[in-house]
């Protein structure tokens, strides 16, 4: 009779686990996964009950630095993490300007702005439970490096106090954390969950510098502030160590 209770118990729980086309709920070895913002969907179907104008869908980064997320489940309970960003942006501004020797000429000036940020991260996830409510913990690392400049090129003879060029102080950042959250599978491979960290960081931002002409063709260059900060605390969200404290739903192929 217990024996006959036991399989009943244990036939319920695994068709819990398959849907009724036969997919499987919960991820298995091979799976990948990427995660999203879940604050734009609850703010999407909030806003319908209330007639919200111009309300629409988007998916919206887990961590505050933009980096895509992602995991890699090596078994059924244990995945690889990773989080990636790597962003170069070049942007010219071409204003036309009287001459300087003829008013009835134009010459350009130029304005040439670039930027770029790469963000890496890796870590590893634990998971515990049998159903759809699954727990996991674990740990992850990050690392973050950014920094640009502004340039200007005149197109009438240089002056003094011209403004040549304006380089940002690089921007490096590390942090490490633990964590600890669960997530429950609402459909086939689609779950919703969220968690809490806690861990250090430490960033650091290097002077900016301002290049100006001195309309002998020489140049002065002056250093700004140079920042750093270090903190051990529940998730840092400047470090870009999310995703932490906010939902989250993850899809699974």
């Amino acid at each position: 009779m217990s024996f006959v209770v036991v399989l009943g118990i244990t036939s319920t729980m695994n068709a819990q686990l398959v849907s009724k086309k036969g997919e499987n709920y919960l991820p298995q070895a091979g799976d990948w996964a990427i995660g999203v913002d879940g604050g734009s969907m609850i703010n999407y179907f909030g806003n319908m009950l209330n007639n919200s104008a111009g309300n629409g869908l988007s998916f919206d980064y887990t961590n505050a630095d933009a980096m895509i997320t992602g995991k890699m489940f090596k078994t059924d309970k244990m995945a690889y993490r990773a989080a990636l960003r790597i962003g170069m942006h070049s942007n010219t501004t071409t204003t036309p300007v009287a001459d300087a020797s003829d008013p009835a000429k134009w010459v350009n000036n130029e304005e040439k702005v670039s930027s770029n940020f790469i963000g890496l991260g890796a870590g590893l996830e634990q998971r515990r439970g049998s159903t759809r409510l699954q727990g996991y913990y674990g740990a992850m690392a990050m690392l973050s490096y950014g920094g640009g400049k502004t340039t200007y090129k005149y197109g009438n003879p240089d002056v003094a106090g011209n403004v040549r060029e304006i380089k940002d102080g690089a921007s490096i950042g590390f942090g490490v954390r633990g964590f600890i959250g669960a997530e429950y599978f609402v459909l086939p491979k689609i779950s919703v969950g969220g968690e809490f960290g806690w861990g250090l960081g430490f960033n650091s931002v290097g002077a900016e510098t301002t290049t100006t002409s001195n309309g002998d063709g020489t140049n002065t260059t002056v250093d700004g502030v140079k920042t750093s900060g270090f903190g051990i605390d529940t998730d840092n969200s400047s470090m870009g160590m999310a995703p932490a404290g906010n939902l989250t739903i993850n899809f699974h192929f």
